[in-house]
């Protein structure tokens, strides 16, 4: 798989980012996307991607999940959050958002959508 998008720079930065993840990412993490539980498709977190850093990331699928603390609602990181997706989005990923409060209060609602998401990937795959 072409790994033009990693960077390597950034992995320091990412062992941190594993150990101090907030609570919303650890339990998508523990609740989702470990052990992969959906579909069978591994998901890694904290990857470097160009210069940024994703909560999740299945490279196989091209598809990244961000989960957005109460930050994130501010207009400023609204900007950087759009830009940065855009970024990601050119290399031919697919990105999934989800609020604090969504992976926390409703955890098969998230697990739903990125089932969806997964099952359209994989759609969309078979007819190109």
């Amino acid at each position: 798989m072409n790994q033009n998008h990693y960077n390597r720079h950034l992995q320091s930065y990412t062992k941190e980012n594993k150990q101090n993840m907030t609570k919303a990412e650890a339990c998508l993490w523990k609740y989702a996307l470990s052990k992969r539980q959906m579909s069978g498709y591994a998901f890694r977190r904290q990857r470097p991607v160009l210069n940024y850093i994703v909560d999740f990331i299945c490279l196989k699928l091209k598809l990244v999940i961000e989960v957005d603390g109460y930050t994130h609602q501010l207009r400023e990181n609204e900007i950087k959050d759009a830009k940065r997706q855009r970024e990601i989005e050119f290399m031919g990923f697919t990105v999934l958002r989800f609020k604090d409060e969504e992976v926390l209060n409703n955890m098969n609602q998230v697990r739903t959508a990125i089932q969806k998401q997964i099952e359209f990937i994989l759609e969309e795959g078979r007819r190109e």
